[in-house]
């Protein structure tokens, strides 16, 4: 397990510490040329200001990182993006880069979405953790296993959630939760926005069913739904076109364990159309390349039994 130390503004950070209501953020990056692999998803994330104020200010827990087009980062979280605008938000991107954005220019900007996000409170911030120099301007990682991060994290841990973890921040690490109660050290777990962004990237922004790439008309689509005890989970989503989402959602399509296509008799004897759907039945759908990022058995199952109609 392992932490990451990100530095940050002085704006970024007073604009969220202010809403207290915001608890998933977008930790930009003004370039999106560089991924960020550095965490799985789950993992503690700090945010540390930069010199001369030199603290570390809060955090939250590692949900995901996709490269997205500044309007779309906008559109996606707004505010959480620690500006009141998005104009704002542009400039202060653009100081951060060796070339200025152009008026007519939507830049690639990387994103890192930290979920479950709290500021410490005025005069509880913490010194910088040991080894972080003054000249870093990115950020640093840290295993949590070994001194003295260890204990340094431990009392940062305590102070971000809130309670004590005896110690063990593998166990605590991995403390299951559900979605609507405190999940905070749920492993794989996306935040709301996160999910939204990581599922695109991860089908390459191309409808899993029909590979259309028309962007407006995509949507992430969770295989067993949040209020059906489904989580936001990489493996519980799809990128599906709008038609095809609300269709997988009512039951006429769906995914069998081997990721083929399944169209429901019902389609055509109800509807008298979905043509297009029976044309593609039984094949592949299209899937995110890392085999642990694919549809889920067990939320395969979930779908097929409670709301595939196959009859």
């Amino acid at each position: 397990m392992r932490a990451y130390v990100g530095v940050t503004d002085a704006d970024w950070y007073s604009f969220l510490a202010a809403r207290p209501h915001i608890t998933e953020v977008n930790f930009w990056q003004p370039s999106g040329g560089r991924s960020f692999r550095i965490l799985e998803t789950g993992e503690p994330f700090f945010f540390k200001t930069h010199h001369p104020h030199n603290r570390v200010v809060g955090g939250g827990f590692f949900s995901g990182f996709a490269v997205l087009p500044l309007s779309d980062a906008w559109n996606l979280l707004g505010e959480a993006n620690g500006a009141g605008d998005i104009t704002t938000m542009r400039q202060r991107i653009s100081q951060y880069r060796s070339t200025a954005i152009a008026p007519d220019e939507d830049p690639l900007i990387g994103s890192i979405f930290v979920r479950d996000v709290m500021f410490y409170p005025p005069g509880l911030e913490m010194e910088s953790p040991p080894g972080l120099a003054r000249n870093v301007v990115q950020g640093k990682s840290y295993p949590l296993a070994e001194e003295p991060a260890a204990s340094y994290f431990d009392e940062a841990l305590r102070r971000l959630l809130g309670h004590d973890l005896d110690g063990d921040l593998e166990l605590a690490w991995r403390l299951p939760g559900p979605v609507f109660g405190d999940p905070r050290l749920a492993p794989r777990r996306l935040g709301q926005q996160a999910f939204q962004a990581v599922v695109a990237g991860a089908y390459h922004r191309r409808c899993a069913i029909t590979g259309d790439r028309i962007r407006p008309v995509l949507q992430a689509a969770h295989i067993r739904p949040v209020s059906s005890g489904g989580e936001h989970r990489l493996d519980n989503g799809l990128l599906l076109r709008s038609d095809a989402h609300t269709l997988f959602d009512a039951g006429y399509l769906g995914v069998d364990l081997k990721h083929r296509l399944l169209v429901s008799p019902r389609l055509r004897s109800e509807f008298g159309n979905g043509e297009q759907f029976y044309a593609r039945s039984g094949r592949h759908i299209e899937l995110p390349d890392r085999r642990v990022d694919r549809p889920g058995r067990e939320y395969l199952e979930w779908h097929l039994d409670e709301k595939f109609l196959a009859s």
